[in-house]
């Protein structure tokens, strides 16, 4: 395994970024449903309570082993911000809070160690804090000096009481765990992967919505309940996940397509559009299994009889409609048979579901696209003589 990175590598950088969302959705869940949660505010994350109390809080991913000590830049970083804050909203007037999450471990002999989670200091903060500010002449942290200088004794100390530094927070490979372990386990648990994945990709784009000004209002807590209840509703025994609602597959030719689906609906003369539509459904309904088989959510046995089950109800309703035909029927009885056929198996079967709460209309359209494109012989078929035509078409080619 490769682990040297070029010195000029924006890796550490782009898991900074990738851990500011998921880090939010880790914590929003943990807090009350009343909690909204706002991105690239005033700090990294900003949290804000029903009774208006907010907290500003830093995150900083870390490389393995690393050290928080007196002078670390990423603490004068966010004191610097909180700073600002805290001036802005009347000092202790105020309602903020200041938080710093990080996955480095405060080093044992730095004052920082006043400041985790946990700690009692014995003596007042302010003085240790002017100490450090004077060890160094780094343009940061003669900015914090100035601006600390700025505070009366009583406005330090109160500022810094309301600082708190959670070290040793969770690396970003280790929240998707977390948040299963501690908010899904009312999912199964060969689910909760799942689950978690798609309500990450939904927080994800709202992130975005967030950041490029799209959406303006914070997220609350019970917006990701909501949504998180929806999604665990999919996976529940008479449910099934649908994820393919809005997908369409590349390069839609409704006149050359050579599959066998596409041939019988040009049999009975469906129109282009409508055959574009059945490519659509027949491709959603195909991806769609292939993601329930790959999350494991299929029983033995289910998609097959739920075929055997298709092609029943097919069979009766197309010995109904091709009662009338007989061996004199003309072309165009026989295609307006096909089209009778298709326009039942297309808009009157939404009862008849692989589960009870699977509603989905491409699920059991795309099913029968998939039955009428078995080669040599489909299970299903439009046209009255489309199997014989078959026939004589492959009996030729032998």
């Amino acid at each position: 395994m490769l682990t040297d990175q070029s010195p000029y590598s924006a890796a550490p950088q782009g898991l900074g970024y990738i851990y500011q969302p998921r880090f939010a959705l880790l914590k929003i869940l943990d807090f009350s449903e009343s909690t909204a949660a706002l991105i690239e505010k005033e700090d990294d994350l900003d949290f804000i309570e029903a009774g208006g109390k907010k907290s500003l809080a830093s995150l900083k991913h870390k490389a393995m082993g690393d050290r928080l000590n007196d002078l670390s830049t990423d603490f004068w970083k966010s004191v610097r911000v909180w700073l600002t804050s805290y001036n802005r909203a009347d000092r202790a007037a105020s309602n903020l809070r200041f938080f710093l999450f990080t996955t480095a471990k405060v080093a044992e002999t730095s004052f920082l160690s006043n400041f985790v989670d946990g700690a009692e200091p014995s003596e007042p903060l302010a003085p240790l804090v002017r100490d450090i500010l004077a060890q160094s002449k780094s343009e940061l942290v003669s900015q914090v000096r100035e601006m600390f200088d700025e505070l009366s004794d009583d406005e330090a100390e109160e500022f810094l009481a309301r600082v708190m530094i959670i070290d040793e927070s969770p690396r970003i490979t280790e929240l998707p765990k977390i948040i299963q372990e501690r908010h899904l386990r009312t999912i199964r648990r060969e689910s909760r992967p799942h689950v978690f994945e798609r309500l990450e990709s939904w927080w994800n784009d709202l992130m975005v919505k967030m950041l490029t000004g799209d959406r303006t209002d914070p997220v609350f807590g019970y917006e990701v309940s909501d949504k998180l209840s929806a999604i665990a509703e999919e996976y529940r025994s008479d449910n099934l996940p649908i994820t393919f609602r809005n997908a369409v597959p590349d390069g839609i030719d409704a006149e050359n397509d050579p599959r066998l689906f596409v041939e019988q609906l040009r049999s009975i003369g469906i129109s282009t559009s409508r055959i574009q539509s059945a490519i659509i459904d027949y491709y959603r309904a195909f991806e769609q299994r292939s993601a329930w088989a790959r999350e494991t959510l299929l029983v033995s046995g289910e998609i097959e009889e739920y075929e055997d089950r298709l092609a029943d109800e097919w069979s009766r309703y197309k010995d109904i409609v091709f009662e009338s035909l007989d061996e004199h029927s003309g072309e165009e009885a026989l295609s307006a048979a096909g089209r009778n056929l298709y326009r039942w198996a297309e808009f009157e079967t939404d009862r008849f579901r692989i589960r009870e709460r699977v509603t989905e209309p491409y699920v059991v359209r795309g099913a029968f696209h998939i039955l009428a494109n078995i080669r040599p012989s489909p299970r299903i078929f439009w046209h009255p003589r489309f199997l014989d035509r078959l026939a004589a078409v492959l009996e030729v080619e032998a």
